[in-house]
């Protein structure tokens, strides 16, 4: 572990941490650790937003929903490859 010491810190900044880490049950330190943590470690996505949205709405079931074809064009066709 290494030390690292903040200078220049504004009074208004020390006094939100501190008010911030005894709402947490931490100390000023600790408080501090954390939130550089979690400012410069990103995060890996663990899923996607389909699994989230499933995992949220699945439990209400789905709708079918009507195909609605545009009378001025005609439907694409993805089956055949063009070779590009």
């Amino acid at each position: 572990m290494t030390t690292i010491m903040i200078r220049n810190l504004d009074e208004t900044t020390k006094t939100n941490l501190r008010l911030q880490a005894a709402r947490h049950g931490l100390s000023m330190e600790e408080e501090a650790r954390q939130l550089l943590r979690k400012a410069v470690n990103p995060a890996a996505p663990s899923e996607g937003l389909g699994t989230r949205l499933q995992r949220r709405f699945g439990a209400l079931g789905g709708v079918e929903l009507e195909t609605v074809r545009l009378p001025d064009r005609p439907l694409p066709d993805f089956t055949e490859a063009d070779g590009q």
